[in-house]
């Protein structure tokens, strides 16, 4: 690396040293393709390549197409053009979130069967309230305690376009009365429209909310497969 340093380089070189990674540095450009870049974004590209560049490592480009009300493939386009044109240019093929779905869907159904998820029938106003908050504890769901099958066929039939738009979400089953309440969110959404980028089983598709972001980095790294497995097991041991 060069000899410049802040919190974010020492804390790469503290892993390094520490071989918490094997040496492996990756960073990512997560836009959302709704519209086009602008000094906010112009500074992420330039840390997020910067870094990797110093370190020897990778820069993963990746379209967080899950909000398919305000996406279009121009933005993507113009993204990437605008990338260039700083000096950014991708060094590898874009993905997109909407790729890792099946993976996505499938910690899902973990979820669900191991009773840490439900589908909600309530709308996105009652939910927002039940959240409570600063000095008002929230509140639980009355569908909080559906049946594991049920909830793994109510959100199979979510998949598949079933239910009208918002009609229903998937929850995590979390504490309501917790004192972060940016932990009390929803998981995935109904939403009738393609994506940018999407296999045809997942027309019309599901909006997930903003939880898919870290999960989403973790499926692009190699520890995918150790949590694939650890998954397996802790499902097997129940």
């Amino acid at each position: 690396m060069t000899g410049s340093s802040d919190f974010i380089r020492d804390k790469v070189d503290a892993d390094n040293v520490a071989g918490t990674f094997g040496g492996r540095v990756q960073t990512r450009f997560p836009p959302e393709p709704n519209g086009y870049l602008h000094i906010g974004h112009a500074k992420a590209i330039g840390l997020a390549y910067t870094l990797a560049e110093e370190f020897d490592g990778t820069c993963q480009l990746r379209f967080d197409d899950t909000n398919p009300t305000t996406e279009d493939s121009t933005f993507v386009e113009g993204i990437v053009e605008d990338m260039t044109w700083l000096g950014y240019p991708p060094t590898s093929a874009p993905v997109y979130a909407s790729d890792y779905f099946t993976h996505l869907h499938q910690w899902a159904l973990h979820l669900i069967d191991n009773g840490l998820a439900y589908v909600d029938d309530q709308d996105g106003e009652t939910i927002s309230e039940q959240r409570g908050g600063f000095g008002r504890a929230g509140s639980d769901s009355p569908f909080r305690d559906r049946p594991a099958e049920e909830n793994r066929d109510l959100f199979t039939r979510m998949r598949d376009g079933e239910f009208e738009d918002g009609s229903r979400v998937l929850r995590a089953k979390i504490d309501m009365q917790h004192e972060n309440m940016q932990m009390l969110r929803r998981i995935q959404q109904i939403h009738q429209r393609s994506r940018l980028e999407v296999k045809e089983r997942w027309m019309p598709g599901i909006t997930l909310d903003r939880n898919q972001k870290p999960v989403t980095d973790f499926i692009i790294s190699p520890s995918t497969v150790a949590l694939d497995e650890r998954l397996k097991r802790n499902t097997a041991a129940k």
